[in-house]
């Protein structure tokens, strides 16, 4: 069956691309591609755009883009998304080349999230160079992973891991309520949700990964000690992809996770496990502002 790939670019709009432009690549290492008065797009590798920041009067993810291996792939989702009810939206040449890649489908999740499905990812001939010196875990893996907050989580685990060909990654309890991780490459997952109640709809956090605990360390030392971003979840590790790693608010609200060590799946070998809490250790979620 053909399937997603990766998560190849996630879309943020925003009221404010100066304090974004500043928090990423001040704290998280992004290096800027491109820079209008409507939009910022950001890399993080050696691929055009990842992170597409666009003015808007919303704050927030606005559209997650997943990656497909080519065109008969892409048809082959259109054709499931349609037959489970999706309406898809066939973009033409022209707004596939601004989005930066060669195919492009779009819908809306059951909670009205923009989906869009490519490939073609557009490449840089420019070398990525971090303004922090961070390098990024992405390749195969793509961007990172998101984590969603959903109303129902049937309807999604239809969407992800029936029509799109995620598989189950496992299952962490938060008090009643579980998170469902799945993957669709070597990362221990690229997308989770979980139906949280009294919390607003979304995407609540984007994991960004490098390959060095201490360009994690000296970015949390911007926080606490420079306030570089509010903090929101402190240094911890995960139990079940075993991530170390601080949350922050992004100048859109939501989170960005930024960590080191996260865990990959053989599925040759892999059994889901259900854990009965998130982490081994710290990741407090922070009530005030934490200082050095």
């Amino acid at each position: 069956m053909s399937e997603v790939r990766s998560l190849g670019y996630v879309v943020v709009s925003t009221g404010d691309l100066d304090a974004w432009e500043a928090f990423a690549t001040g704290l998280l290492g992004l290096q800027v591609s491109e820079r209008t008065a409507d939009r910022l797009l950001l890399r993080n590798d050696r691929y055009w755009c990842r992170l597409r920041v666009e003015l808007g009067s919303a704050e927030g993810v606005t559209a997650l883009g997943w990656e497909v291996e080519g065109p008969v792939g892409l048809d082959a989702i259109s054709r499931r998304l349609e037959a489970a009810g999706y309406d898809v939206a066939r973009h033409d040449s022209a707004s596939a080349g601004e989005r930066g890649v060669m195919g492009l489908i779009s819908f809306t999740d059951p909670d009205g999230l923009g989906v869009e499905v490519f490939y073609g990812q557009k490449a840089d001939k420019r070398r990525f160079v971090s303004p922090t010196g961070a390098s990024f875990v992405t390749g195969e893996a793509g961007l990172g992973h998101v984590f969603q907050l959903v109303d129902d989580e049937e309807r999604f685990r239809e969407l992800y891991l029936g029509i799109l060909g995620f598989k189950l990654s496992d299952y962490i309890e938060f008090g009643p309520i579980f998170g469902t991780f799945t993957h669709c490459n070597p990362r221990h997952h690229s997308y989770a949700f979980a139906a949280v109640p009294d919390r607003p709809r979304g995407i609540g956090h984007l994991m960004l990964e490098v390959d060095d605990i201490d360009i994690v360390g000296r970015a949390y030392d911007k926080v606490l000690r420079e306030g570089a971003a509010p903090l929101a979840i402190s240094f911890g590790r995960h139990t079940n992809d075993q991530m170390m790693s601080f949350y922050v608010n992004s100048p859109s609200g939501f989170q960005i996770e930024y960590g080191t060590g996260g865990l990959l799946i053989d599925d040759a070998t892999w059994r889901p496990s259900r854990y009965d809490a998130p982490n081994q250790w710290g990741h407090e979620h922070q009530r005030r502002p934490v200082t050095a």
